[in-house]
């Protein structure tokens, strides 16, 4: 008889059907609430098209390129005289989010002032990912 309950139940939880998704990760706080963060919100693709060619001072380029998925970026940069490389990012509001040497990065829709260069100052189509670090379109004047 135990044996029949059992495998009533176990029938029973398989046609259930799957558990409902959650969003977000849960963690366990101090107290032993569960809380609840909201992954970054992903968006199909910036508020305007940053695919092309950047160009910053001294060597620095920067290519971005679609990556198949819309909101999906493919980064080849060369971002001071000794590093270049080529990364994977993604679109995250109107900025592209990407990860260089272990370290989040973000591009900014800028201006050239902004970018802390005196060679961009005045361009208006830029992106900047910090101080010092910063590309624009070529003919991107005021």
């Amino acid at each position: 008889m135990k044996a029949l309950a059992l495998t009533a139940a176990l029938t029973l939880a398989a046609c259930s059907g799957p558990a409902p998704e959650t969003r977000g990760d849960a963690s366990m706080t101090s107290a032993g609430a569960t809380e609840t963060t909201r992954p970054e919100k992903v968006v199909a693709e910036p508020t305007r098209d940053l695919s092309g060619r950047w160009i910053g001072v001294e060597g620095m380029v920067l290519d971005v390129t679609p990556a198949g998925e819309p909101g999906r970026f493919r980064l080849a940069m060369q971002w001071d005289l000794d590093h270049k490389g080529v990364f994977d990012a993604r679109a995250v509001g109107d900025t592209i989010v990407f990860t260089r040497d272990g370290v989040r990065e973000i591009l900014r829709p800028t201006n050239g002032d902004a970018t802390g260069l005196k060679y961009l100052a005045g361009k208006t189509d830029c992106l900047t990912v910090k101080t010092g670090e910063g590309y624009c379109r070529r003919g991107s004047t005021r």
